[in-house]
Protein backbone atom coordinates (compact mmCIF):
# COMPACT_ATOMS: atom_id res chain seq x y z
CA UNK A 1 0.00 0.00 0.00
CA UNK A 2 1.37 3.42 -0.96
CA UNK A 3 1.89 5.95 2.18
CA UNK A 4 0.67 9.14 2.35
CA UNK A 5 2.74 10.11 5.51
CA UNK A 6 4.81 8.22 8.50
CA UNK A 7 4.97 9.06 12.05
CA UNK A 8 8.46 7.66 13.46
CA UNK A 9 9.63 6.90 16.80
CA UNK A 10 6.20 7.40 18.70
CA UNK A 11 5.53 5.83 22.09
CA UNK A 12 2.03 4.52 22.23
CA UNK A 13 0.18 3.90 25.97
CA UNK A 14 1.93 1.35 27.35
CA UNK A 15 4.52 0.67 24.82
CA UNK A 16 8.14 -0.08 25.90
CA UNK A 17 9.28 0.92 22.48
CA UNK A 18 8.75 3.57 19.67
CA UNK A 19 6.57 2.17 16.49
CA UNK A 20 6.03 3.51 13.57
CA UNK A 21 2.03 4.92 12.05
CA UNK A 22 1.96 4.99 8.45
CA UNK A 23 -1.18 6.61 7.31
CA UNK A 24 -3.04 6.94 3.63
CA UNK A 25 -6.02 8.62 2.67
CA UNK A 26 -6.63 10.01 5.69
CA UNK A 27 -6.39 6.77 7.99
CA UNK A 28 -4.00 4.64 10.03
CA UNK A 29 -2.94 1.93 7.18
CA UNK A 30 0.05 0.19 9.64
CA UNK A 31 1.39 0.24 12.85
CA UNK A 32 4.87 -1.63 13.21
CA UNK A 33 7.96 -0.70 14.57
CA UNK A 34 9.41 0.02 11.59
CA UNK A 35 7.70 1.16 8.31
CA UNK A 36 10.05 1.81 5.10
CA UNK A 37 8.53 3.33 2.63
CA UNK A 38 9.07 6.70 0.87
CA UNK A 39 6.14 8.51 2.18
CA UNK A 40 6.83 12.09 3.83
CA UNK A 41 8.12 11.60 7.77
CA UNK A 42 7.60 13.37 10.89
CA UNK A 43 9.42 11.77 13.69
CA UNK A 44 8.02 12.21 17.26
CA UNK A 45 11.20 11.95 18.77
CA UNK A 46 10.25 8.97 21.22
CA UNK A 47 7.07 11.80 22.58
CA UNK A 48 3.48 9.81 23.41
CA UNK A 49 1.45 9.11 20.92
CA UNK A 50 -2.83 9.36 21.65
CA UNK A 51 -5.55 9.31 19.39
CA UNK A 52 -7.02 13.25 19.18
CA UNK A 53 -8.85 13.99 22.11
CA UNK A 54 -12.75 14.49 22.51
CA UNK A 55 -14.68 17.38 23.97
CA UNK A 56 -17.95 15.45 24.57
CA UNK A 57 -19.78 18.69 26.48
CA UNK A 58 -19.12 22.44 25.45
CA UNK A 59 -20.59 25.57 25.17
CA UNK A 60 -19.26 27.64 21.90
CA UNK A 61 -22.15 29.91 21.47
CA UNK A 62 -21.45 31.32 24.66
CA UNK A 63 -17.59 31.59 25.62
CA UNK A 64 -16.03 34.08 26.29
CA UNK A 65 -18.68 36.57 28.10
CA UNK A 66 -16.77 38.06 30.71
CA UNK A 67 -17.33 41.74 31.34
CA UNK A 68 -20.66 41.20 29.11
CA UNK A 69 -22.75 40.08 31.60
CA UNK A 70 -22.41 42.00 34.60
CA UNK A 71 -22.32 38.94 36.77
CA UNK A 72 -20.23 38.65 39.65
CA UNK A 73 -20.84 35.49 41.04
CA UNK A 74 -23.61 33.07 42.21
CA UNK A 75 -25.55 29.79 41.43
CA UNK A 76 -26.63 27.78 38.21
CA UNK A 77 -29.88 29.84 38.38
CA UNK A 78 -27.88 33.33 38.60
CA UNK A 79 -25.26 32.32 35.35
CA UNK A 80 -28.27 31.21 33.43
CA UNK A 81 -30.21 34.80 33.92
CA UNK A 82 -27.22 36.56 33.01
CA UNK A 83 -26.75 35.25 29.85
CA UNK A 84 -30.09 35.27 28.80
CA UNK A 85 -30.01 38.79 29.24
CA UNK A 86 -26.87 39.12 27.03
CA UNK A 87 -27.40 36.60 24.75
CA UNK A 88 -30.31 39.10 23.21
CA UNK A 89 -27.97 40.85 21.26
CA UNK A 90 -25.80 38.18 20.01
CA UNK A 91 -24.95 38.43 16.01
CA UNK A 92 -23.99 35.74 13.85
CA UNK A 93 -20.42 37.27 13.86
CA UNK A 94 -19.73 38.00 17.07
CA UNK A 95 -20.70 34.08 18.11
CA UNK A 96 -18.31 33.04 15.86
CA UNK A 97 -15.76 34.87 16.55
CA UNK A 98 -16.02 33.82 20.31
CA UNK A 99 -16.65 30.51 19.10
CA UNK A 100 -13.32 30.72 16.62
CA UNK A 101 -11.24 31.85 19.54
CA UNK A 102 -11.77 28.57 21.82
CA UNK A 103 -11.81 25.78 18.98
CA UNK A 104 -8.62 27.80 18.10
CA UNK A 105 -7.49 26.85 21.60
CA UNK A 106 -8.84 23.24 21.48
CA UNK A 107 -7.42 22.29 18.36
CA UNK A 108 -3.79 23.85 19.53
CA UNK A 109 -4.22 21.42 23.13
CA UNK A 110 -5.00 18.49 20.85
CA UNK A 111 -8.68 18.36 20.45
CA UNK A 112 -10.51 16.56 17.25
CA UNK A 113 -13.82 15.63 17.91
CA UNK A 114 -15.97 18.35 20.12
CA UNK A 115 -19.89 17.76 20.57
CA UNK A 116 -21.28 21.77 21.15
CA UNK A 117 -24.42 22.52 22.92
CA UNK A 118 -26.50 25.54 21.28
CA UNK A 119 -28.94 27.21 22.88
CA UNK A 120 -31.99 28.21 20.91
CA UNK A 121 -34.62 30.07 22.34
CA UNK A 122 -37.04 32.71 21.31
CA UNK A 123 -34.45 35.23 22.82
CA UNK A 124 -31.24 34.38 20.60
CA UNK A 125 -33.61 32.45 17.69
CA UNK A 126 -31.24 30.55 15.42
CA UNK A 127 -28.50 32.99 15.45
CA UNK A 128 -25.96 30.83 17.41
CA UNK A 129 -27.06 27.73 15.64
CA UNK A 130 -26.05 29.70 12.23
CA UNK A 131 -22.97 30.70 13.41
CA UNK A 132 -21.65 27.48 14.93
CA UNK A 133 -22.53 25.50 11.63
CA UNK A 134 -20.95 27.76 9.62
CA UNK A 135 -17.77 27.04 11.89
CA UNK A 136 -18.32 23.81 11.60
CA UNK A 137 -18.03 23.89 7.54
CA UNK A 138 -15.00 26.05 8.43
CA UNK A 139 -12.82 24.10 10.84
CA UNK A 140 -13.60 20.71 9.39
CA UNK A 141 -9.62 20.30 8.58
CA UNK A 142 -8.70 20.61 12.39
CA UNK A 143 -12.12 19.03 14.20
CA UNK A 144 -15.07 16.93 13.73
CA UNK A 145 -17.67 19.93 15.28
CA UNK A 146 -21.32 18.18 16.34
CA UNK A 147 -24.08 20.22 16.98
CA UNK A 148 -26.62 19.74 20.06
CA UNK A 149 -29.45 22.48 20.10
CA UNK A 150 -31.12 22.66 23.35
CA UNK A 151 -33.73 25.01 25.28
CA UNK A 152 -31.30 26.38 28.52
CA UNK A 153 -34.56 28.33 29.77
CA UNK A 154 -36.79 25.77 29.59
CA UNK A 155 -38.98 24.15 26.94
CA UNK A 156 -42.78 23.51 28.02
CA UNK A 157 -43.40 27.21 29.62
CA UNK A 158 -41.43 28.90 27.01
CA UNK A 159 -43.56 29.45 24.19
CA UNK A 160 -41.93 29.21 20.64
CA UNK A 161 -38.79 27.42 21.82
CA UNK A 162 -39.88 23.79 20.55
CA UNK A 163 -40.73 25.48 16.60
CA UNK A 164 -37.28 27.10 16.70
CA UNK A 165 -35.73 23.46 18.18
CA UNK A 166 -37.73 22.04 15.22
CA UNK A 167 -36.53 24.56 12.69
CA UNK A 168 -32.65 24.16 13.73
CA UNK A 169 -33.31 20.22 13.78
CA UNK A 170 -34.71 20.53 9.94
CA UNK A 171 -31.78 22.70 9.12
CA UNK A 172 -29.19 19.73 10.18
CA UNK A 173 -28.79 20.04 14.00
CA UNK A 174 -26.62 16.85 14.56
CA UNK A 175 -28.60 16.06 17.89
CA UNK A 176 -31.47 17.25 20.67
CA UNK A 177 -30.53 18.31 24.35
CA UNK A 178 -32.37 19.40 27.32
CA UNK A 179 -32.28 21.03 30.53
CA UNK A 180 -34.93 19.56 32.76
CA UNK A 181 -34.54 21.18 35.83
CA UNK A 182 -34.54 24.60 33.93
CA UNK A 183 -38.14 24.30 33.37
CA UNK A 184 -41.41 23.91 35.58
CA UNK A 185 -42.25 20.49 34.24
CA UNK A 186 -39.36 18.97 33.71
CA UNK A 187 -40.99 14.99 33.29
CA UNK A 188 -43.24 16.55 30.25
CA UNK A 189 -39.54 17.79 28.76
CA UNK A 190 -38.03 14.91 28.93
CA UNK A 191 -41.14 13.51 26.87
CA UNK A 192 -41.06 15.67 24.24
CA UNK A 193 -37.80 15.82 24.01
CA UNK A 194 -37.36 11.94 23.97
CA UNK A 195 -40.17 12.40 20.84
CA UNK A 196 -38.50 14.55 19.20
CA UNK A 197 -35.52 12.48 19.13
CA UNK A 198 -37.31 9.29 18.04
CA UNK A 199 -38.76 11.71 15.15
CA UNK A 200 -35.36 12.77 13.77
CA UNK A 201 -33.36 9.67 14.51
CA UNK A 202 -30.98 11.71 16.45
CA UNK A 203 -29.29 11.27 19.79
CA UNK A 204 -29.93 12.75 23.46
CA UNK A 205 -27.35 14.51 25.54
CA UNK A 206 -29.50 16.19 28.91
CA UNK A 207 -28.55 18.41 31.50
CA UNK A 208 -29.78 16.89 34.56
CA UNK A 209 -30.33 17.41 37.99
CA UNK A 210 -27.69 20.22 38.97
CA UNK A 211 -27.85 20.44 42.57
CA UNK A 212 -27.07 18.07 45.69
CA UNK A 213 -30.38 16.77 46.90
CA UNK A 214 -30.13 13.25 45.95
CA UNK A 215 -33.63 12.76 47.45
CA UNK A 216 -35.14 12.98 44.43
CA UNK A 217 -34.20 13.28 40.86
CA UNK A 218 -34.72 12.28 36.92
CA UNK A 219 -32.19 10.05 36.32
CA UNK A 220 -34.63 7.59 36.92
CA UNK A 221 -37.25 9.06 34.50
CA UNK A 222 -34.02 9.21 31.75
CA UNK A 223 -33.16 5.98 31.81
CA UNK A 224 -36.85 4.41 31.78
CA UNK A 225 -37.50 6.21 28.60
CA UNK A 226 -34.43 5.23 27.30
CA UNK A 227 -35.30 1.46 27.53
CA UNK A 228 -38.95 2.61 26.56
CA UNK A 229 -37.69 4.11 23.05
CA UNK A 230 -35.01 1.83 22.65
CA UNK A 231 -32.56 4.57 22.70
CA UNK A 232 -29.91 2.67 24.85
CA UNK A 233 -26.44 3.81 23.93
CA UNK A 234 -27.58 7.11 22.64
CA UNK A 235 -28.66 9.15 25.61
CA UNK A 236 -26.12 11.06 27.49
CA UNK A 237 -26.29 13.10 30.75
CA UNK A 238 -24.14 15.89 31.55
CA UNK A 239 -23.15 17.31 35.27
CA UNK A 240 -25.61 15.09 37.35
CA UNK A 241 -24.15 16.79 40.51
CA UNK A 242 -26.61 14.25 42.67
CA UNK A 243 -24.62 11.67 41.93
CA UNK A 244 -21.95 13.30 43.49
CA UNK A 245 -23.87 13.25 47.19
CA UNK A 246 -25.60 9.92 47.43
CA UNK A 247 -24.34 7.51 49.75
CA UNK A 248 -22.75 4.56 48.69
CA UNK A 249 -26.05 2.40 48.03
CA UNK A 250 -27.62 4.81 46.36
CA UNK A 251 -24.67 5.41 44.23
CA UNK A 252 -24.44 1.60 43.42
CA UNK A 253 -28.26 1.88 42.54
CA UNK A 254 -28.20 4.41 40.20
CA UNK A 255 -25.01 3.09 38.22
CA UNK A 256 -26.69 -0.44 37.55
CA UNK A 257 -29.91 1.38 36.19
CA UNK A 258 -27.37 3.86 34.30
CA UNK A 259 -25.65 0.43 32.87
CA UNK A 260 -28.49 -1.35 32.47
CA UNK A 261 -30.44 1.57 30.61
CA UNK A 262 -27.60 2.36 28.18
CA UNK A 263 -27.62 6.03 29.57
CA UNK A 264 -24.04 7.51 29.43
CA UNK A 265 -22.40 10.23 32.06
CA UNK A 266 -20.47 13.07 31.14
CA UNK A 267 -18.84 15.44 34.75
CA UNK A 268 -17.86 18.72 33.88
CA UNK A 269 -15.68 19.57 37.11
CA UNK A 270 -14.32 23.05 36.07
CA UNK A 271 -18.23 23.81 36.38
CA UNK A 272 -19.49 21.86 38.58
CA UNK A 273 -16.97 22.60 40.98
CA UNK A 274 -17.56 26.43 40.36
CA UNK A 275 -21.14 26.62 40.53
CA UNK A 276 -22.48 23.65 43.69
CA UNK A 277 -22.18 24.18 46.95
CA UNK A 278 -22.45 27.99 47.24
CA UNK A 279 -24.82 28.32 49.94
CA UNK A 280 -22.38 26.43 52.60
CA UNK A 281 -19.72 28.66 53.99
CA UNK A 282 -17.41 25.83 55.22
CA UNK A 283 -16.42 22.35 54.25
CA UNK A 284 -18.10 22.71 50.61
CA UNK A 285 -18.92 19.37 49.17
CA UNK A 286 -16.68 18.69 45.41
CA UNK A 287 -20.14 18.07 43.39
CA UNK A 288 -18.33 16.09 40.75
CA UNK A 289 -19.62 12.92 39.64
CA UNK A 290 -17.49 10.26 40.60
CA UNK A 291 -17.68 8.85 36.60
CA UNK A 292 -14.11 6.74 36.98
CA UNK A 293 -16.58 4.69 39.38
CA UNK A 294 -19.39 4.29 37.15
CA UNK A 295 -16.92 3.17 34.06
CA UNK A 296 -15.69 0.69 36.77
CA UNK A 297 -19.77 -0.04 36.71
CA UNK A 298 -20.21 -0.65 33.08
CA UNK A 299 -21.49 2.86 32.52
CA UNK A 300 -19.99 5.16 29.38
CA UNK A 301 -18.56 8.24 30.65
CA UNK A 302 -16.56 11.13 29.84
CA UNK A 303 -15.26 14.55 31.52
CA UNK A 304 -15.31 17.43 29.46
CA UNK A 305 -14.67 21.41 29.04
CA UNK A 306 -18.51 23.05 29.48
CA UNK A 307 -17.86 26.44 29.67
CA UNK A 308 -15.16 28.77 29.12
CA UNK A 309 -14.76 32.26 30.27
CA UNK A 310 -18.22 33.07 31.02
CA UNK A 311 -20.26 32.99 34.40
CA UNK A 312 -20.90 29.52 34.20
CA UNK A 313 -17.36 28.87 34.27
CA UNK A 314 -14.88 32.24 34.58
CA UNK A 315 -11.75 30.29 33.58
CA UNK A 316 -10.53 27.51 30.77
CA UNK A 317 -7.62 27.03 28.38
CA UNK A 318 -9.71 24.31 26.31
CA UNK A 319 -7.30 21.69 27.32
CA UNK A 320 -8.89 18.00 27.83
CA UNK A 321 -5.51 16.91 29.74
CA UNK A 322 -5.81 19.77 32.18
CA UNK A 323 -9.28 19.25 32.53
CA UNK A 324 -9.19 15.39 32.51
CA UNK A 325 -6.17 16.14 35.50
CA UNK A 326 -8.25 18.49 37.52
CA UNK A 327 -10.51 15.59 37.83
CA UNK A 328 -7.82 13.03 39.57
CA UNK A 329 -7.13 16.23 41.37
CA UNK A 330 -10.59 16.67 42.36
CA UNK A 331 -11.48 12.70 42.54
CA UNK A 332 -7.95 12.04 44.56
CA UNK A 333 -6.92 10.14 42.05
CA UNK A 334 -3.16 8.57 41.90
CA UNK A 335 -0.75 7.30 39.60
CA UNK A 336 -2.81 4.03 39.63
CA UNK A 337 -5.82 5.54 38.08
CA UNK A 338 -4.09 8.23 35.96
CA UNK A 339 -4.97 5.88 32.45
CA UNK A 340 -8.40 5.61 33.62
CA UNK A 341 -8.55 9.22 33.37
CA UNK A 342 -7.18 10.05 30.35
CA UNK A 343 -9.44 7.25 28.91
CA UNK A 344 -12.25 9.57 30.07
CA UNK A 345 -11.23 12.39 27.19
CA UNK A 346 -10.36 9.83 24.65
CA UNK A 347 -11.36 6.23 24.91
CA UNK A 348 -14.34 7.25 26.91
CA UNK A 349 -15.89 10.21 25.16
CA UNK A 350 -15.62 8.41 21.25
CA UNK A 351 -17.71 5.98 22.72
CA UNK A 352 -20.46 7.91 24.26
CA UNK A 353 -20.23 9.46 20.67
CA UNK A 354 -20.95 6.47 18.99
CA UNK A 355 -17.77 7.33 16.94
CA UNK A 356 -16.67 3.97 15.38
CA UNK A 357 -13.76 5.52 13.88
CA UNK A 358 -11.93 6.58 16.38
CA UNK A 359 -8.40 5.38 18.02
CA UNK A 360 -4.86 4.41 17.51
CA UNK A 361 -5.38 1.43 15.51
CA UNK A 362 -4.70 -0.01 11.78
CA UNK A 363 -8.23 1.63 9.63
CA UNK A 364 -9.33 4.30 12.16
CA UNK A 365 -9.15 8.00 11.13
CA UNK A 366 -5.70 9.17 11.62
CA UNK A 367 -6.47 11.72 14.43
CA UNK A 368 -3.56 11.97 15.92
CA UNK A 369 -1.92 13.89 19.09
CA UNK A 370 1.90 13.73 19.93
CA UNK A 371 2.59 14.84 23.76
CA UNK A 372 5.91 16.46 24.83
CA UNK A 373 6.28 13.32 27.26
CA UNK A 374 7.45 9.71 27.15
CA UNK A 375 4.89 8.11 29.35
CA UNK A 376 1.38 8.42 29.97
CA UNK A 377 1.96 8.83 33.30
CA UNK A 378 4.09 11.85 32.92
CA UNK A 379 1.98 13.32 30.15
CA UNK A 380 -0.79 13.20 32.41
CA UNK A 381 1.28 14.09 35.85
CA UNK A 382 2.58 17.64 34.28
CA UNK A 383 -0.21 18.14 32.46
CA UNK A 384 1.97 17.68 28.57
CA UNK A 385 1.90 20.31 26.55
CA UNK A 386 1.17 18.51 22.52
CA UNK A 387 3.90 18.94 20.25
CA UNK A 388 1.42 18.43 17.14
CA UNK A 389 -1.23 16.77 15.85
CA UNK A 390 -2.77 14.91 12.96
CA UNK A 391 -6.41 15.61 11.48
CA UNK A 392 -7.12 12.93 9.01
CA UNK A 393 -3.47 12.42 8.70
CA UNK A 394 -2.97 16.14 7.68
CA UNK A 395 -0.14 18.22 10.17
CA UNK A 396 -2.99 20.29 11.65
CA UNK A 397 -1.07 22.05 14.61
CA UNK A 398 2.56 22.30 15.85
CA UNK A 399 4.02 24.00 19.47
CA UNK A 400 7.28 24.99 19.78
CA UNK A 401 8.96 24.04 23.08
CA UNK A 402 10.11 27.06 25.46
CA UNK A 403 13.82 27.89 25.04
CA UNK A 404 15.62 28.73 28.32
CA UNK A 405 17.84 31.48 27.83
CA UNK A 406 20.43 31.59 31.20
CA UNK A 407 22.76 34.12 30.76
CA UNK A 408 26.35 33.07 29.11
Amino acid sequence: MSLDLVVTNARLRGGASTVAIGIAAGRIAEIAPEIACDAPAIDAGGMLALPGFVDSHVHLDKACLLGRCGHVGGDVRAAIAAVSRVKRSFTEDDVYARAARCLDKAIAHGTTRMRSHVEVDPRVGLTSFRALRRLKDDYAWAVDLSLCVFPQEGLTDDPGCEELLVEALDAGADLLGGCPYADSDPITQIDRLFDLARTYDVDLDLHLDFDLDPSWGHLEEVCRRAEAFGWGGRVTIGHVTKLSAMTPNEFERAARRLAESGVAVTALPATDLFLTGRDRSYDKPRGVTAVHELVARGVACSVATNNVMNPFTPFGDCSLMRMANLYANVAQIGPEGFGACLDLVTEGPAALMNLDDYGLRVGAAADVVVMDAASEDDAFAEIAQPAFGLKNGRLSFERQRAKLLPPQ
